[in-house]
């Protein structure tokens, strides 16, 4: 791929630092334990990787809420080990894409500990400040997706701050210009530091509404969550004034004039908004804001034909000119092997043939460290909880520290799994053990291997990497769409049930032929029948 276009068709891995790696044997993992496995991470034959938040931080959302944007947090090692990595990935041509959290800090963050001050310090405007209304309460009805109201009261200003997450993350004042180039100015530090892209948390959150108008209410029947529970009240407004303003659209232009200084460096936008397909567009067209728009329309528990068919197709008619990302799985949702299961029980088979569906759609794809073992989702006991949105919202909402327990390195034997030599930060789940990457690659038959052999089958077809995308009407459980790049045209094909299911085939079709064991099916006078989660790749 071109330097300039290399995240198109990339295969984007998350590493969530504390639970993939410790070197140093005090039960948090580190870069350094990226390190110690990047060569592992290059036998997935992925593109990038992107780390989750391994920045200063006083760990209330585990790096999402920053109190140093230029420094790295002594739980994950220094600068030197950062420099390392970047050398040891770039030396294997594995790219490297860092999170960056700008719409808010942490509240030990120096620019808030001055903020909070009084009302005519240098910084007094650098986050969202309000007066009480007259009965001393909040200035809105805005709410923070973690629960409760999104603001909080400071009596040393004698005024409330927005928080649109914990009361811990208050919200930077992007509408103060200083603000802006102070938040671009971090963003440089990390780019001169040589990393090739950014994960933008949140990214549609960074402006709120200056009148601060009440949202409105929503009702109950629309109460659908994208990424938090629907039991939370957060669900109960629609969230048109607290984000995805439209002064937003300028400070995307202003990310992409920088990262357009340093080429071949890229952007993708993690949004989450009312209508997050039509932001996601918005925030990718015209060739000068994102490169690429990242949502949570997969993460969801519809498991569907029709709605993954209805997902894409409307992102493929909004989206024109930008590029998307894709995922089925990331360190704020259920892992997807419990997610989408038919039973609540890991099908190896289903696993296989999920990485094949998501790397098979048109656009980039991020896979959460822990997919290509096919792990399901932890069941941690409420005692270990670390997630405060899990403690919030225990027992109908477990938070998300389900996905984010450690990785299994060796075999069921290893005391933690080989993630470390110390109690780790999360417990390792059993069954995970049973999924060791040891006993993997051992197994010429295994989730992983699958996952290996499917990537460098996919690098030598251009067609999934760069190609338009065509969806066909097929009955439920069958999946199908053409990929077509030029004269070129692949029928692909999917089921995504635990039965067998067929499909009539157009004569045009000749089965492409492979060795590929997730590449089931069989024609018999233009019937196509795949077995339980079998899928089906053919030229045209």
């Amino acid at each position: 791929m071109a330097q300039q276009q290399w995240y198109k068709g990339a295969v984007i891995y998350q590493v969530y630092p504390r639970s993939f790696q410790d070197s140093n044997n005090d039960g948090i993992g580190d870069l350094k334990g990226i390190i110690n496995r990047i060569d592992y991470i290059k036998s997935l034959g992925v593109d990038a990787i992107w780390i989750s938040p391994f920045f200063k931080s006083p760990m209330k959302d585990f790096g999402y809420d920053i109190s140093d944007y230029r420094d790295i947090d002594p739980l994950f090692g220094d600068l030197n080990d950062f420099d390392t990595l970047i050398e040891q990935a770039h030396a294997r041509d594995i790219k490297i894409i860092i999170d960056q959290v700008l719409s808010h800090t942490s509240d030990q963050h120096q620019w808030f500990l001055d903020s909070r001050e009084n009302t005519s310090n240098d910084k007094a405007d650098w986050y969202v400040w309000a007066e009480a209304k007259q009965d001393g309460s909040a200035p809105n009805n805005w709410l923070s997706i973690f629960g409760g109201p999104a603001w909080q009261w400071e009596p040393r200003r004698g005024q409330y701050y927005l928080h649109n997450f914990l009361t811990e993350q208050p919200d930077l004042n992007f509408h103060n210009p200083d603000v802006r180039q102070a938040v671009l100015d971090n963003v440089e530090f990390w780019l001169k530091k040589g990393v090739d892209g950014f994960r933008l948390d949140a990214i549609n959150f960074c402006y709120h509404d200056a009148q601060l108008r009440d949202n409105p209410a929503k009702p109950k029947d629309k109460r659908q969550g994208r990424g938090f529970s629907e039991d939370n009240p957060y669900a109960f407004q629609y969230h048109y004034y607290n984000n995805t303003q439209p002064e937003n659209i300028e400070f995307m232009r202003d990310i992409r004039a920088l990262l357009n200084q340093y080429p071949g460096t890229v952007s993708l936008g993690e949004i989450s908004s009312e209508d997050s397909l039509a932001t996601m567009a918005e925030y990718t067209e015209g060739g000068d804001k994102l490169h690429m728009g990242y949502s949570f329309e997969l993460l969801t528990d519809d498991y569907s034909s029709e709605y993954i068919r209805t997902t894409v197709e409307t992102l493929e008619q909004r989206m024109t000119e930008g590029w998307p990302c894709w995922a089925f799985s990331n360190h704020d949702v259920e892992r997807v092997a419990s997610r989408w299961s038919d039973n609540g029980e890991i099908n190896p088979t289903q696993c296989k043939m999920l990485t094949a569906l998501l790397a098979s759609l048109r656009g980039s794809v991020c896979m959460y460290q822990g997919e290509e073992l096919g792990l399901g989702e932890a069941d941690v006991a409420f005692e270990d909880l670390q997630d405060p949105y899990g403690i919030t919202f225990w027992p109908n909402f477990k938070g998300r520290d389900g996905c984010r327990t450690p990785m299994p390195w060796d075999d069921q034997h290893a005391q933690y799994a080989g993630f470390s030599s110390h109690k780790p930060w999360l417990p390792v789940d059993m069954a995970h053990k049973a999924q060791s990457v040891a006993l993997q690659d051992a197994d010429e038959h295994s989730i992983l291997n699958a996952y290996r052999e499917f990537m460098a089958w996919r690098k030598t077809h251009t067609i999934l990497l760069e190609g338009d995308i065509e969806f066909i009407a097929t009955a439920e459980p069958i999946l199908a769409f053409y990929r077509t790049l030029g004269e070129q045209k692949m029928l692909c094909v999917f089921n995504l049930g635990a039965t067998t299911a067929s499909m009539p085939l157009p004569l045009s079709v000749v089965t492409e032929h492979n060795e590929l064991s997730h590449h089931t099916g069989s024609v018999n006078q233009q019937l196509l029948t795949l077995p339980a989660f079998g899928c089906f790749y053919a030229q045209c």
